[in-house]
């Protein structure tokens, strides 16, 4: 399986603490955002990574990041030009994953809790075509919501629903084969002007393809100034209580 980091965007809810640097270099705790999700991928035991990047100071991602062999893996990056959603920038990495399966994970999400090197196993070794994590939430309009039958099957995705028809929203961790490539090339933007990833989860509900999970450990997405505290409050807790585990990311040379 191969890895996906978006980094990209412009971060507009997060000015102006955004406007001389790309979101993913702010701190969260005692480590930049991006670490984050690349702690994520690499506990799932995978090698091969590669960062969308975009927006402001691509180049310090890089800098910060290189070439990823200091950490143990083997990172590449493609440029993505334009806030155009989350299934656009998958869809650059078409190359890169090549006939493997893939997990994406945004740059901005902040997992504490369970390992997910199961899961990913599970997706892998089964019939699903696209998976997500489920997460429940205070403010699900604020995210893609998921709608479910009386025995708790997701039915759809709605993106950023005025009227949330549940409090459980996928998190920015999805699992796809490279099938998910030509549905990305027929989806067609939404109101928003955007790719939405939620449409490409939906085109695998009607034949049992989506693999859905609810993730039973703290989330924080990190793309707004409060919950950019609770991140750091979430990472601070599993210091003091000796989960956090020091940047498995250490300084070149």
């Amino acid at each position: 399986m191969k890895g996906i980091v978006l980094a990209g965007g412009t971060a507009t809810r997060l000015f102006p603490l955004t406007l001389v640097t790309n979101k993913h270099l702010l701190p969260i705790y005692d480590r930049p955002m991006i670490y984050y999700p690349i702690e994520t991928l690499a506990g799932m035991g995978i090698r091969e990574v590669m960062v969308i990047v975009g927006g402001k100071s691509v180049g310090d991602v890089v800098e910060l990041l290189a070439d990823g062999s200091h950490f143990g893996l083997d990172l590449t990056y493609r440029y993505q030009r334009g806030a155009l959603g989350i299934a656009h920038a998958i869809g650059l990495a078409r190359d890169f994953v090549g006939d493997d399966a893939f997990c994406c994970v945004l740059g901005d999400n902040i997992l504490r809790g369970p390992a997910l090197a199961p899961l990913a196993r599970e997706f892998e070794a089964g019939p699903w075509g696209a998976g997500s994590m489920l997460y429940r939430v205070p403010d699900p309009e604020r995210f893609g919501v998921a709608e479910l039958d009386a025995q708790g099957n997701v039915l759809g995705f709605e993106e950023k629903p005025k009227v949330p028809k549940s409090n459980l929203i996928p998190i920015g961790v999805y699992f796809l084969r490279p099938d998910a490539f030509g549905v990305i090339e027929q989806l067609v933007p939404s109101g928003r002007g955007e790719f939405e990833i939620t449409d490409v989860l939906n085109h695998y509900i009607p034949d049992g393809g989506l693999f859905a999970r609810e993730f039973q450990g703290e989330w924080a997405d990190a793309g707004t100034v409060p919950s950019l505290l609770r991140a750091a409050e979430l990472a601070a807790a599993d210091d003091a209580a000796g989960r956090l585990t020091p940047p498995i990311i250490r300084p070149v040379g």
